[in-house]
């Protein structure tokens, strides 16, 4: 928004409003754990090559096409996936066919309809002013990346979308977090524009033909959460703000939701432009995360040994 002379702060208690403004948004948004990282510092596997991945906003691993980073762009781009590897070369790009993209800002992994097959799930769920009365999430079963020439990128179209309409229970929300649990199929949305992120659920069998009411289920411990991933096990949760990052483990018993109830481990994360993606990867051992922006970085965070977790506890003398 562009301010004209007369909406400018005309005063230092304006001005010391507005800082204190981003200080309160920069500490609700700062996760606060009880436990130490459990991976390393970020290192930089590759730049994004493609021109057209100007603002990359949601990214998931593959767990079909060996090495592959799904990956979208942000709003206006146009409804497209990339599959991309972990150096940043876009080995192929595909149309989602029947879909729109008016604000996707989130993609994952999970099942759906037919056993044995994965299934990619797009979140058209930014609303920045909260006006929509139902968010769309894409589901459409994973393509299987061909082989390619050198120096090409394989165009393709996916298989047809369907698409979920989901409202929540309480009016319009804007969200960039979309979770799938690959054990029970619930679908999760988490909101960003809250001091408290709202974890909001939707149980399997998901109607393609009535809009599904979503029902909310927790809140974060923090807020403004701008993505996440749940491990291929179902085991782990991460979950991203711009300057932090936190990792929930599922409980023993109960559903996955729970685990945002309980204290979390805050992991690293490297300093991007913009950075919103997050994703494990296929086999769990380590993480990546990239920013929007043109030709970003991508860091691939590894897991570490157990022996080499530093102790949450001082040592006994």
């Amino acid at each position: 928004m562009i301010q004209t002379p007369a909406e400018k702060p005309s005063s230092i208690s304006s001005l010391l409003r507005s800082v204190a403004c981003c200080v309160v948004l920069h500490a609700v948004s700062t996760p606060v754990s009880a436990k130490q990282t459990e991976f390393a510092q970020g290192v930089c596997t590759g730049h994004i090559s493609s021109a057209k991945l100007r603002e990359t906003s949601g990214m998931v691993a593959s767990r079909q096409n060996a090495g592959i980073l799904w990956m979208h762009n942000d709003s206006g781009a146009g409804a497209e996936l990339f599959a991309v590897t972990e150096s940043g070369e876009t080995v192929a790009s595909y149309r989602v066919t029947g879909a729109s993209a008016r604000d996707w800002e989130d993609i994952a992994l999970g099942p759906g309809p037919e056993a044995g097959q994965d299934y990619l799930y797009i979140g058209d769920i930014g609303d920045n002013g909260a006006k929509r009365p139902y968010v769309v999430l894409y589901r459409v079963p994973e393509p299987r990346v061909g082989h390619k020439n050198k120096n090409t990128t394989v165009i393709a179209r996916t298989s047809p979308a369907q698409a979920l309409r989901l409202s929540y229970p309480d009016g319009p929300h804007d969200a960039e977090t979309l979770l799938v649990d690959p054990l029970s199929g619930d679908l999760y949305i988490i909101t960003k524009r809250d001091l408290f992120s709202r974890v909001y659920r939707a149980s399997p069998p998901h109607s393609t033909t009535e809009r599904i009411l979503l029902e909310q289920v927790a809140l974060m411990p923090w807020g403004f959460a701008v993505g996440g991933d749940i491990s291929a096990d179902g085991q782990l949760i991460l979950i991203r703000g711009y300057s932090s990052a936190s990792m929930f483990k599922r409980p023993a018993k109960g559903p996955l939701w729970q685990a945002f109830l309980e204290p979390s481990t805050l992991v690293p994360l490297r300093q991007e432009r913009q950075g919103e993606a997050i994703c494990f990867n296929a086999q769990g051992t380590g993480y990546y995360t990239t920013s929007e922006g043109k030709n970003q970085p991508i860091y691939f965070y590894r897991r570490t040994p157990p022996s080499s977790h530093p102790s949450s506890h001082p040592p006994t003398p």
